[in-house]
């Protein structure tokens, strides 16, 4: 893996990074936000740390742990990834409920016009701030967005250590089954 600079990680900050989406996926997971890794690579959950290249794997969509490079094979699986908010930050807790607000209805129209059969949004906190949802839980969502079902998925990041790789695969294959 490329190693950055921090002045190449910070000249990253604010970049948005291409979504890997088309019509009639059958999920389109959702991050909260890209990093400034993935800023600077340009692919999505690049961070080492971030559990969710792997727990795709564990989890049963795909045959193999995929490289970030490698996320537009996830199209050929009927998945896709796009974010809550565009706009790249070192943190999360950078983005203001504003941002959450506002990336949340750019979501529903992006939803409206893909039409996955179902979006997992990846991370309770950024699902509950974007749609105003207060006491979502993980899991299925009773919410819709056009014929869309929605599903919230633990956040694969690193810095959420209260879920496993493992506990985490069990939940994302549940999404899985699900989606058929």
């Amino acid at each position: 893996m490329t190693r950055y600079s921090r002045e190449e990680l910070e000249a990253a900050r604010g970049r948005i990074v291409d979504d890997v989406v088309a019509g009639g996926l059958r999920v389109l997971f959702c991050g909260i936000n890209p990093g400034l890794l993935t800023a600077a690579s340009g692919f999505h959950f690049a961070r080492p740390g971030n559990r969710f290249w792997p727990v795709l794997h564990l989890s049963g969509f795909t045959p193999r742990q995929l490289h970030p490079s490698e996320q537009r094979e996830l199209l050929s699986y009927g998945l896709g990834i796009t974010n809550v908010v565009a706009r790249a930050t070192a943190r999360a807790d950078e983005l203001t409920p504003q941002e959450y607000v506002e990336g949340g209805r750019i979501l529903e129209a992006k939803v409206e016009r893909l039409a996955p059969q179902w979006l997992a949004v990846v991370g309770v906190t950024a699902y509950r701030a974007a749609f105003g949802e207060r006491t979502a839980k993980i899991g299925p969502q009773e919410r819709t967005i056009g014929g869309s079902r929605v599903w919230v998925l633990p956040n694969p990041s690193g810095l959420n250590a209260h879920w496993t790789a493992q506990t985490m695969a069990e939940e994302y294959g549940r999404l899985r089954e699900a989606a058929g």
